[in-house]
């Protein structure tokens, strides 16, 4: 049977209010959990006939922006300690910089305590619940209203236009180097990503192998992105030396030549791949744009009033 939205936002919504006991403990898998959590509510919002959605929406975007400053810093820490059991661990450097991103960590935690109380959190998942029941009830009502298979068709054209996303910024990306750009490219991949599993719990396609593919790049490109995160550090650290001794500002200086060798082979492994990302965009461009062509016209409407952000 093909699940109702209803049960869709049942699911995940049971996905986020697991994470929350953990991140009240200060847990940092909590904090990636409830992120990721947060993001694949945040997809299946738009979809959802009740206007009460729209303001949940904005407040889980808050919920995914406030967790985002914490998760950062966790990123960042087993880096230094991947690289502390190397060579790098003869020099002071990386202590140095372990203790500044630990007292940045707290900082975003005591943030987002402030703008996010447990007691915040939980009132957001009771008025998600409460969507829950909404969505259900409209559903039971009119069953064969235009919207109860119009959602399925404008998921349809949300997961082409993520695809059109992502083969724009990498095409705008190109081969060089560019870490701006990258991080659009993996915000894209991650986006899309999202969209192909969400299709998949609603039962329009079977698409393991192309999530699968995008969960590569998206590692690749994640910890490319931390490696950067880390570099900015790492500058703002060496700055703020006082005063600045030189073999001290050398071996930041040798830090960082180290970070950048590993994300220019981080880059290169994502060159040698975005060929294969751009084939399985547009493939689904293809897919999607070719199933166009039977639909009502209320469902067409249905399509293309959905926004993608």
């Amino acid at each position: 049977m093909t699940p109702l939205r209803s049960d869709l936002l049942r699911s995940r919504l049971a996905r986020f209010r697991r994470t929350l006991a953990g991140v009240e403990r200060g847990d940092e898998r909590a904090f990636h959990r409830a992120r990721v959590a947060s993001r694949r509510l945040r997809e299946l919002l738009p979809l959802l006939p009740s206007d009460s959605a729209r303001p949940l929406r904005r407040r889980l975007r808050k919920v995914t922006a406030g967790l985002g400053a914490v998760r950062d810093c966790d990123a960042i820490l087993p880096l230094i300690d991947e690289l502390s059991a190397g060579p790098a661990s003869r020099t002071n450097p990386l202590d140095h910089l372990r203790v500044a991103v630990a007292a940045a960590r707290d900082e975003a935690r005591a943030r987002l305590n402030e703008r996010l109380t447990t007691g915040n959190l939980r009132r957001l998942v009771r008025k998600l619940g409460r969507l829950v029941d909404d969505v259900a009830i409209a559903e039971a009502s009119k069953p064969a209203a235009p919207g109860a298979r119009g959602w399925r068709w404008a998921l349809d054209a949300r997961v082409t236009r993520r695809a059109a996303q992502l083969a724009d910024t990498i095409r705008e990306a190109g081969p060089v180097y560019l870490p701006e750009r990258l991080h659009k490219v993996r915000i894209a991949v991650r986006k899309l990503r999202y969209a192909l599993e969400l299709g998949g719990e609603a039962g329009r396609h079977t698409m393991g192998a192309e999530v699968r593919a995008l969960k590569r790049s998206q590692d690749v490109l994640g910890r490319m992105h931390d490696l950067q995160r880390l570099i900015d550090r790492t500058r703002a650290v060496q700055a703020s030396l006082a005063p600045p001794q030189l073999p001290v500002w050398r071996a930041y200086d040798t830090l960082v030549t180290s970070f950048e060798d590993e994300c220019r082979r981080l880059h290169a492994r994502y060159v040698r791949a975005n060929g294969g990302l751009t084939v399985l965009a547009e493939t689904l461009i293809a897919r999607h744009k070719g199933s166009d062509r039977g639909r009502t016209g209320a469902g067409l409407f249905l399509t293309r009033a959905v926004r993608v952000r």
